[in-house]
């Protein structure tokens, strides 16, 4: 080298060679001197080459000692201004900053010159992380996102037993309010200037061996910004001992909220957070995948605590569909996350300078979730256990007025409706139930004995081709319906052994049995799981209380019109027996009609099916009695009093039956 670097005053000696003074050092710094550092720099290099690790201590030479002081000046102007400005100004800082860290981690240094460049590698550091936070909290742009969209909704949750026995068919389900806020900004993005400033100072910091208060410092910042986007969606960090507490009205839409922001979170936050960490760190891939798998570990960590405390409540039937929802979620936009953050952790480097495992971070994830959904599954299984046990547990004593549909057959039929909403779920779900513990799993095993003792009593040794046709392969889930069916029929027919009245009672199984077989027919997967061999058992079934019913109510009533010992000696006909079998039909007519007009047939099918038998049955008779005998009494007096109708006032009589409330009879024909 034809020059060399002292600390004289600024001049030129006889051998050409360029000489400093120290103390003349800072006065004469300004920007113009910075054209000097590449020079600088190439002597650093030439004495950092001329240098071994096993050297011994050499004499420092004056580039060093300027290097120091050009950083100096340079960081103190970095104090007025910050980092990412002047392009060029910040390549001569990080170039000199590399020789700084280079001579840092040389032992031919004196410890006073160690001490030296350490010290201006350590506020160099200082600076750029500084610059850092301050990029981090002040993004010059935003990005918004789109407002997390909420699925549609399969059914709402049902209330107890004891309030929902007052359920419609058609309830009109609850929507959650899906208004966006004003504030449509998620989470903060950056400027694509801003995005290569921050790569520029993560590079520099990660390989001058900073990398974890580089990653601190991100981290942090993000973390806030996440947690603040989380609560802007809805969040609200119910903690678990509230969990335990909370009323199910409100626990519900927690749940529902929690259902919202999670999917949205995992969806569209976590692409949005990994593209950012990407993007600064794209040559650390080991780096942004580690703060990502963190970031997305401590979030997943506290949504699955929720959780956990939820299924940890009460189990009761009501409850069953937010715990699918739950469970759906996981399944569904959970579990995807975690095995990205499985695949990138096998496709990264192993040597990993983030200081966080990241493939124990997966494997931390894919346990606690696993957990999760398996409190869910005991949760589910308990429920169902709860509805068999509330049907077995209906001990009311007081039969339903007038026949009607027994409120708990209402409720266990649109329960069944909706839970084959989730027919695929809860398909995965017994059968999960049915790997994990065989034992416990003893709801399906009673369902799969009482449904193959049915099904084997009415086939009996029916072919194999008509089974086929009439008998689905049960699913798990499938045996707990068939299971919790032979429940409802039972407390049905116990219900049924309430009413003294024979008749009333034939039309309090009806009512409840074609509400059944309708629900069924009406709901393709309920259908598909029962079967068409159990709706043709349950079709026969009506149809044998449809029988009795005529036999109970109308059998007396046609002996009225039976003609037998109207007939004395000589052919003659007897009047008196006549009045007496006019009077009697009259009388058991009027009392069936007082009676049975208060009933209640809701099934307009079923209404018109009674109706037309009872005409077809009744009407023939009357009008050939009516027809053959009237004229015995028309010429005596007081006829009107034995012949009180017309044959078709009885059909206006029929149709005023089975309507629920008390019919005039003076709408017969005059």
């Amino acid at each position: 080298m034809d020059k060399s670097w002292s600390f004289s005053s600024r001049n030129s000696n006889s051998n050409g060679r360029q000489q400093w003074e120290l103390g003349d050092l800072e006065e004469h710094l300004h920007e113009r001197d910075l054209t000097s550092l590449p020079q600088v720099l190439e002597d650093v290099d030439c004495f950092l080459n001329s240098i071994t690790t096993s050297s011994p201590q050499k004499e420092v030479p004056n580039c060093v000692v300027v290097l120091t002081k050009l950083l100096d000046y340079m960081m103190d102007k970095y104090k007025r201004s910050k980092f990412g400005q002047e392009p060029k100004f910040d390549k001569y800082f990080l170039n000199g900053v590399d020789r700084i860290f280079k001579l840092s981690n040389t032992l031919s240094l004196s410890p006073s010159c160690l001490d030296k460049t350490s010290s201006v590698l350590e506020k160099a550091m200082s600076i750029l992380e500084n610059d850092l936070c301050a990029l981090l909290q002040d993004p010059k742009s935003k990005t918004n996102y789109s407002r997390p969209a909420v699925p549609p909704k399969k059914s709402s949750s049902f209330g107890s037993l004891q309030l929902q026995f007052q359920l419609q068919d058609e309830r009109e389900i609850p929507r959650p309010n899906n208004q966006d806020h004003d504030d449509d900004d998620l989470l903060p993005t950056f400027s694509t200037e801003n995005i290569s400033i921050m790569n520029k100072i993560a590079d520099v910091m990660i390989n001058m061996g900073y990398h974890t208060e580089c990653c601190m410092t991100f981290t942090n910042f993000r973390r806030n910004y996440f947690k603040a986007a989380l609560r802007k969606l809805g969040q609200t960090g119910v903690r678990m001992e509230e969990v335990y507490k909370m009323q199910w009205e409100s626990l519900e839409g927690e749940i529902a909220t929690w259902n919202k922001v999670f999917r949205h979170c995992t969806t569209v936050l976590f692409n949005a957070e990994r593209k950012l960490y990407e993007s600064i760190f794209p040559n650390q891939h080991s780096v942004s995948q580690g703060m990502f798998g963190n970031l997305a570990r401590g979030v997943i960590i506290n949504f699955l605590n929720f959780a956990q405390a939820v299924v940890l409540t009460k189990p009761s039937p009501e409850k069953l569909f937010k715990f699918l929802d739950m469970y759906e979620t996981l399944r569904d936009d959970v579990e995807p996350v975690v095995l990205l953050i499985n695949d990138q952790t096998s496709s990264s480097s192993s040597s990993s300078i983030y200081p966080y495992d990241i493939e124990q971070c997966a494997k931390e994830l894919a346990f606690e979730i696993a957990t999760t959904k398996d409190r869910i599954v005991d949760a589910v299984m308990a429920m169902f256990s709860d509805l068999e046990n509330n049907i077995k547990g209906d001990n009311e004593r007081i039969p339903v007025p007038y026949g009607a549909v027994h409120p708990l057959t209402r409720y266990v039929m649109n329960y069944l409706k909706y839970t084959c909403e989730y027919k695929d779920t809860l398909e995965q779900v017994f059968e999960q139930c049915h790997c994990n513990d065989n034992n416990n799993n003893t709801v399906l095993q009673e369902g799969t004995k009482a449904s193959t003792t049915n099904t084997q009593n009415e086939k009996n040794n029916s072919t194999i081709e008509e089974e086929s046709e009439g008998t689905p392969n049960r699913s798990p889930f499938a045996v707990q319906l068939m299971a919790i069916m032979d429940l409802l029929d039972a407390h049905t027919e116990r219900k049924s052994k309430l009413y003294k009245d024979s008749s009333l009672r034939c039309v309090f199984l009806m009512n409840n049995g074609r509400y059944i077989v309708q629900k069924i027919k009406g709901c393709a997967d309920l259908h598909e799981s029962m079967g068409d061999n159990w709706c043709r058992r349950k079709q026969f079934s009506l149809r044998l209380h449809h029988k009795n019913y005529q036999i109970d109510t109308w059998s007396k009533v046609l002996q009225c019109l039976n003609p037998d010992g109207l007939h004395q000696q000589g052919n003659k006909v007897s009047k008196q027996v006549l009045r007496e079998k006019f009077k009697c039909f009259n009388a058991m007519l009027e009392e069936i009609h007082k009676t049975q007009s208060t009933w209640m047939v809701s099934d307009d099918q079923l209404q018109s099916e009674l109706r037309a038998s009872i005409s077809a049955l009744v009407i023939p008779a009357y009008r050939s009695f009516h027809g053959r005998f009237k004229h015995h009494l028309e010429s005596g007096r007081h006829s009107d009093k034995y012949i009180k109708y017309h044959p078709d006032d009885i059909e206006t009589l029929i149709d005023d039956l089975f309507v629920g409330n008390n019919t005039s009879m003076s709408r017969r024909r005059t």
